[in-house]
C-alpha cells in the first residue's frame, strides 16, 4: 500500500476547499491534464468526475467516483484507469496545530494493476504521492497566504495596494 503524507500550512478547511472543488483534480493529481465533475455533487459519495490523462500524443479519459466522504475529513475514491482496472485512493485530513496534516493511501483495487503491484510499483506511488502532496500544498498555501492578504469583506485586484484596516471598533477612523 502507497502511504504517504504532508503537513501542509494551511487549515484543515482551505485544504477540504481545494479537494471539494472537482474542476479543480487536475490542478492536483500527478498526470491528469483535464478534469470536470460529470454526475452528482462532488465530493458527495457517488458523485464522479471526468479526467483526462495525456501520454504524448496520446490522451486517455476516464472517471474517478467519491465511495466515502466525511465533509472535512476523509474523502475516498476510485480512480478508473480503463484496461488497467481501478485504484483506491483514501485522502485523511487531520488538524494539526493551525495546519493540516493530509495522508494519502493508494493502491489497486480491480483490474490487472494488482498483478503488477511490487515493490518497484509502490516505489512509483511514492513518487507520485510526493509531487501530488506537493502540488496540493503549493494551492493551499497559496490560497491561505492571499486570504490573509485580503482584509475581510473586500477582494482586492491582483496587484492593488491593500488600505490597512481601521483600528477603531466602531469602524469611523476617527480619533
Amino acid at each position: 500500500m502507497a502511504v504517504r503524507h504532508r503537513l501542509i500550512h494551511a487549515s484543515p478547511r482551505a485544504v477540504w476547499n481545494v479537494l471539494a472543488d472537482g474542476t479543480r483534480y487536475a490542478e492536483w493529481v500527478v498526470g491528469t491534464s483535464r478534469s470536470e465533475p460529470v454526475r452528482g455533487r462532488w465530493p458527495h459519495t457517488d458523485a464522479a468526475i471526468w479526467y483526462q490523462v495525456r501520454l504524448g500524443p496520446v490522451r486517455l479519459a476516464n472517471e474517478t467516483v467519491v465511495r466515502h466522504c466525511e465533509e472535512g475529513t476523509r474523502l475516498e475514491l476510485e480512480a478508473e484507469a480503463g484496461v488497467l482496472g481501478t485504484a483506491r485512493i483514501a485522502i485523511e485530513l487531520r488538524p494539526w496545530g493551525d495546519h493540516c496534516l493530509v495522508i494519502v493511501d493508494e493502491h489497486p483495487l480491480q483490474g490487472p494493476v494488482g498483478r503488477l503491484h511490487n515493490l518497484g510499483f509502490e516505489a512509483l506511488m511514492q513518487l507520485r504521492h510526493r509531487t501530488m502532496l506537493a502540488r496540493l500544498a503549493r494551492l493551499c498555501e497559496s490560497e491561505a497566504s492571499d486570504a490573509r492578504s485580503t482584509p475581510r469583506g473586500t477582494a482586492a485586484a491582483p496587484g492593488a495596494p491593500v488600505a490597512p484596516a481601521d483600528s477603531r471598533a466602531d469602524g469611523t477612523g476617527r480619533a
